[in-house]
């Protein structure tokens, strides 16, 4: 069985022309599990597949990252046969910033009488959370303000760190059995996020092999991260995944 990455957008916030930084887990061609879904992301998502994502995963709630909810949410609660289908797994910690970035404003729709999340099934977790028999870990990553920023794995397949610092240690526990490691990086660092210097600098030569950059500023500096020797992922790419393992003992 086949299985991939499709990064739908791979920009900062400010690179709209990259499309906002979003991945679609692949199994023998069907997506089964998206990856944030900023302002663009859905009609991304929607020209790739003519469907509504199945589930979603919220890394955290910048809105790069989660304003293509609202949308979702109409689309799914105007159509019966599909409103409460798609799965929206994120971090309980997240749940309150979530509930106040995307679903509190007073009426959902102007007629009243909905409440935002009934369009969805929501699913809080916290060290990680199952679908379809794959056994998916959340972790915590280094985003500006500790506790609001999280990413994700999957044992002997991929990690996909969402916007953060370096983290070292994270990454020799979750990433240890040669997973493709899609970490977010540009030129130059800042407090929320990831220069190059900083990978050089805080991960190993092992370790640096297997990373693959997105959420970077522009198609230029994608070009120079490339030029230094680490592979960059580009929108609408399609990138090859090891099979994932077996769900470990303690999974769930």
């Amino acid at each position: 069985m086949n299985w991939h990455l499709h990064f739908l957008g791979v920009g900062a916030a400010h690179a709209v022309e990259l499309g906002s930084s979003a991945v679609v887990l692949e199994r023998a061609g069907v997506p089964l599990l998206l990856v944030d879904c900023g302002p663009d992301t859905l009609d991304r998502y929607l020209a790739a597949y003519d469907a509504l994502p199945p589930a979603i995963f919220i890394t955290h709630t910048h809105m790069d990252h989660v304003a293509g909810l609202e949308q979702l949410f109409i689309r799914l609660w105007f159509d019966p046969h599909l409103r409460g289908t798609t799965r929206v797994f994120v971090h309980a910690a997240l749940m309150p910033w979530l509930q106040a970035r995307v679903a509190d404003y007073p009426g959902a729709l102007a007629e009243g009488g909905v409440n935002f999340w009934e369009a969805f099934r929501l699913v809080p977790c916290t060290r990680g959370f199952w679908l379809d028999g794959l056994w998916f870990d959340v972790f915590a990553t280094r985003h500006h303000v500790p506790g609001t920023s999280y990413g994700l794995a999957l044992d002997g397949s991929f990690v996909y760190t969402g916007d953060t610092r370096p983290i070292p240690e994270v990454l020799a526990s979750r990433a240890g059995t040669g997973e493709i490691i899609a970490h977010d990086c540009g030129l130059v660092g800042n407090p929320s996020h990831t220069g190059i210097d900083d990978i050089d600098r805080e991960y190993p030569e092992a370790l640096r092999t297997r990373l693959l950059l997105y959420h970077y500023g522009s198609e230029a500096d994608g070009t120079a991260l490339a030029s230094l020797g680490y592979r960059i992922a580009s929108p609408d790419e399609r990138v090859a995944l090891p099979a994932p393992m077996e769900p470990r003992a303690d999974a769930g």
